[in-house]
């Protein structure tokens, strides 16, 4: 297999697994915005974000240092080293989660209060364990990133999935029969469960390849290193990877704080918790959908480009930017399209009872281009050593997101809708200074007009006729969830016709996403009927 494709199959694997977990979060989310409602998603979220901001202070940083770190040393046949850099990290990570999550756990209520909504109390209380948990994980996760096996962390995303789906529903449901706010804390209660339960099965799939792994030691080179030296690496590593995630993590803590804090000086608590509920439980949790595949293709990019990069095989690490910029803009900006046109549409299917945040979806669907952008060129700047670019980057992005909140969402005519266009304007610069300098760095010149000009006409296209087939089918067969799903699938096909015919993407590219393969099977028989 050649590198390019399994860099790419790599990615593959994580995108569906990807796209897997948020197709069973979407699923979850709907019986749980049934049970508590706006309000009770705007509480959820309050907790929520405290609980990512810890998580990412704690082990955000680590799969990606540790999977850069690991596969240097596999680079190298330093299987040995490899496999100390885990197990250092292992002791690491696990002693600053065990901190977060009594930090967490004891200080729950400040916390709340802080952040301007008491009501999310028995929520972070309830994540507090999770942080410890994820921290673990992320280690294993790390680790197998970097001897480029991407399935384990696939298969433990799932299944971590599958169980928080289960168990948030469940808890909801029992727990929101006494208020609101139990009934949200409930779903965060399946976050834990799920991360339990996603740490098992990649500690098991650890113990069932340990043999293998152990054979790799009697291959390489015997070198080992000295565990302070270990840990001062996977701090300087991880340490510039969690500032500039914790920049925009913090821009959210703080754009929920503003947020609430804005609304409230036009609407009461009930209502400003329910503006915010729209916000994160149906703008975010569906924008965030198509980024995940930015997020898998970053993930699988960071070990690839770190192991050329340290054998100085420069023509080889463009190359494999050049794919990762042009499948993650591929799919991005079609679905940020798509989804700006049936945003009306898509609430009304997935949410019925609470369609309302049309406008949220509709003019922010264009935040899903730059933030999968901003995601991608952070991977490849971390796999070239370029590790505190991206917290510049962000912090850049925080000081445009900020005044802005400020400004749009006071107004009572804009309101809630002023953060949208604030992140839009956040995602856009951090993702163009991403690009500029990686640019720079490595004197390399993306092609803009392949991975950006040609995918936006033909989605443009493909906007225009979803518009267009959307009100036809809904004419014919009067139903609006037939007539959306039929129109999704139809637009997924013209788009790639319209692509291919402006020579945005090939025969081979095709064939290297999901279906790509009927998609050519259809274009060359459009082909065969015009030349009869």
């Amino acid at each position: 297999m050649s590198e390019k494709n399994s860099f790419v199959k790599q990615a593959s694997v994580l995108a569906m697994a990807s796209l897997l977990v948020r197709f069973l979060g979407f699923l979850y989310r709907l019986p749980l915005t049934k049970l508590i409602g706006d309000e009770g998603n705007g509480i959820y979220s309050a907790g929520y974000y405290l609980y990512t901001f810890f998580l990412i202070m704690s082990s955000a940083g680590l799969p990606a240092a540790i999977s850069k770190m690991v596969s240097e040393e596999t680079a190298k046949k330093n299987f040995i080293g490899a496999h100390e850099i885990f197990k250092t990290a292992l002791i690491l990570s696990g002693t600053i989660g065990f901190l977060a999550f009594i930090l967490i756990f004891f200080g729950a209520e400040s916390f709340a209060n802080i952040i301007g909504s008491p009501k999310s109390f028995y929520a972070i209380l309830s994540l507090s364990p999770t942080v410890f948990i994820v921290a673990i994980m992320a280690v294993f996760r790390g680790y197998f990133q970097g001897l480029k096996n991407t399935w384990p962390t696939a298969i433990s995303q799932i299944i971590e999935q599958i169980f928080n789906a289960g168990f948030s529903v469940w808890l909801a449901f029992i727990l929101v029969k006494k208020n609101v706010a139990l009934g949200a804390a409930g779903g965060t209660m399946g976050t834990g469960i799920g991360a339990f339960f996603g740490l098992l099965a990649i500690v098991l799939i650890y113990f069932f390849k340990r043999s293998d792994i152990k054979k790799n030691f009697a291959l390489g080179i015997k070198k080992s290193s000295n565990q302070k030296k270990i840990c001062w690496g996977i701090i300087k590593t991880s340490v510039p990877i969690i500032i500039g995630t914790a920049i925009f993590s913090l821009t959210n803590l703080i754009d929920m704080k503003m947020v609430m804090t804005c609304l409230k000086k036009n609407f009461n608590e009930q209502q400003a918790n329910i503006l915010y509920g729209q916000l994160t439980g149906k703008y975010v949790v569906l924008t965030t959908l198509p980024v995940s595949i930015a997020t898998a293709i970053a993930t699988a990019i960071i070990p690839n480009i770190a192991s050329k990069f340290v054998l100085k095989d420069f023509e080889n690490v463009k190359q494999k930017i050049n794919t990762a910029l042009r499948l993650t803009m591929i799919l991005s900006i079609p679905a940020a399209i798509g989804m700006g046109v049936l945003g009306k549409e898509i609430l009304m299917m997935l949410f019925p009872e609470y369609p309302g945040g049309e406008k949220l979806l509709i003019v922010g669907s264009i935040s899903i281009i730059f933030l999968a952008l901003a995601q991608i060129a952070t991977g490849i700047l971390q796999g070239i050593n370029k590790l505190n670019i991206p917290a510049i980057a962000a912090f850049f992005g925080a000081l445009i997101k900020i005044p802005l909140n400020y400004f749009l969402i006071t107004n009572r005519e804009i309101n809630i809708l002023g953060a949208v266009i604030s992140t839009i304007f956040c995602y856009l610069v951090a993702g163009i200074f991403d690009l500029i300098v990686m640019s720079r760095e490595i004197k390399f010149v993306p092609d803009i007009n392949g991975f950006f000009v040609k995918p936006m006409i033909a989605s443009i296209i493909m906007g225009f006729l979803c518009h267009f087939f959307y009100g036809w089918f809904y004419f014919l067969f009067g139903k609006n969830n037939l007539a959306l799903l039929l129109d999704i699938f139809l637009a997924v096909i013209l788009y790639f016709i319209f692509l291919f015919l402006l020579g945005g993407i090939k025969h081979e590219d095709l064939e290297l996403i999901p279906m790509g393969n009927k998609i050519i099977f259809m274009i060359n028989k459009v082909r065969r009927k015009k030349l009869n």
